[in-house]
């Protein structure tokens, strides 16, 4: 049964840290027609995702000093049991306000699983190791922005887009059925208070900072895509919510490939030079897409190609800055994953928001905000690495 269990944790594991996408992704093929039926417009509906985003960056920091305190295994099953009941709650929302309520909540229990999935990683495992456990769990999980466009898509065909969140509401009880059974407590530490007395020793460390701001920044220009990408794809370029769902997905499939790599390539190059590869990456592929765009250049390869490249370079930067962010804090692991993630979910939320106002029927503002993203990153974490924040040496290496 021991072994049965270690080889299903890390499966789950890989589940609940994509529960925030598996919520955002299978859920825009049906935007559009969600704005038709409740007669609103592009700006607002994009809050049922934009808010989202950003209650499911503020519950981390809930959840994440929690688990430290209080145990992984009893929190998590706290935050999916919350998700699982605001999936019902979506599903029957009267209007499009109280949708954006029920998706804020649906958003705080989705938080647990990202940021406690990730604290297990640090508890069994040293910050080197974790990175390619990282990396490989974001190998599998990448199936997740592939294939849940897919099944909401038809979803949404056969049933409506109000099936969708009782479909998600049955993954959260499913989630929680399998937490109960098989997730272990791994915080030797729950029930100290050290956490609590070291965040500003977290918060001044500058390794920390330059991790956090490589995965904030370049997440801020892939958030920017998923939040607009089911309107430049279906309402500017035509294409149905089912063939949308492919075209996700073979984005999805960069970002797939890219954690490949970094698990192959990170034990030889470094958690460091995977990072500024990544944003270069992206950056080159983020500026082809806007200059395509700018050149009246518009059509579903011009958009995904460049969003292929530019998901791979994430696919080399997330997992390291994560591993590199939370490696040294082992008794606040939980703390140290959600700040990571609230400030990159926080001002991916934020800059989403931007790029939506921006909105003229072109494909233009959504393709600069993607290549400003990557530019940015690739121009800030060079910059740290010059000013010798983040330390390129054994620390820092992937065996």
């Amino acid at each position: 049964m021991a072994g049965e269990r270690s080889r299903l944790l890390p499966l789950l594991l890989t589940a609940i840290v994509g529960l925030g996408a598996l919520s955002i992704d299978m859920f825009l093929p049906s935007l559009p027609a969600m704005t038709v039926a409740f007669g609103s417009d592009a700006a607002t509906a994009q809050l049922t995702v934009t808010l989202f985003l950003a209650g499911l960056a503020v519950s981390q920091l809930l959840w994440g000093p929690l688990s430290d305190r209080l145990g992984r295994r009893r929190v998590l099953l706290a935050g999916l049991g919350v998700y699982a009941a605001a999936g019902t709650v979506c599903a029957f929302a009267p209007s499009m306000g109280a949708l954006v309520a029920a998706r804020i909540v649906q958003a705080v229990g989705a938080g647990s699983g990202p940021v406690i999935a990730r604290a297990v990683v640090r508890d069994l495992y040293e910050p080197e190791r974790a990175a390619r456990v990282l990396a490989a769990m974001g190998t599998a999980q990448a199936l997740t922005p592939i294939l849940a466009p897919i099944i909401g898509g038809w979803v949404h065909v056969l049933a409506g887009w109000r099936a969708v969140f009782i479909v998600l509401g049955a993954f959260g009880a499913v989630f929680w059925l399998t937490a109960w059974m098989i997730v272990p407590e791994t915080n030797v530490y729950a029930g100290a208070r050290a956490a609590t007395g070291r965040v500003a020793a977290l918060l001044r460390d500058p390794r920390y900072a330059a991790y956090v701001a490589a995965a904030a920044l370049m997440f801020s220009g892939q958030f920017a895509f998923i939040t607009g990408s089911s309107f430049a794809l279906i309402t500017i370029l035509g294409v149905s919510p089912t063939f949308y769902g492919a075209c996700f997905a073979a984005v999805a499939t960069g970002l797939m490939a890219g954690n490949f790599v970094s698990v192959r390539l990170g034990p030889r190059l470094g958690i460091d030079t995977m990072i500024r590869g990544g944003t270069l990456i992206s950056a080159v592929a983020g500026v082809v897409m806007a200059a395509l765009a700018w050149a009246g250049v518009a059509s579903v390869a011009t958009v995904i190609v460049p969003m292929f490249g530019y998901a791979f370079g994430l696919g080399w930067v997330l997992p390291n800055a994560m591993a590199g962010a939370i490696g040294p804090f082992p008794r606040m692991a939980g703390l140290a994953a959600a700040g990571a993630g609230f400030v990159q979910l926080t001002g991916s939320a934020l800059y989403a928001i931007a790029v939506s106002h921006t909105f003229d029927g072109t494909l233009r503002p959504m393709t600069t905000a993607v290549a400003t993203a990557g530019l940015a990153a690739f121009a800030t974490f060079a910059w740290l690495l010059r000013r010798r924040v983040v330390l390129e040496n054994t620390e820092g290496r992937v065996p």
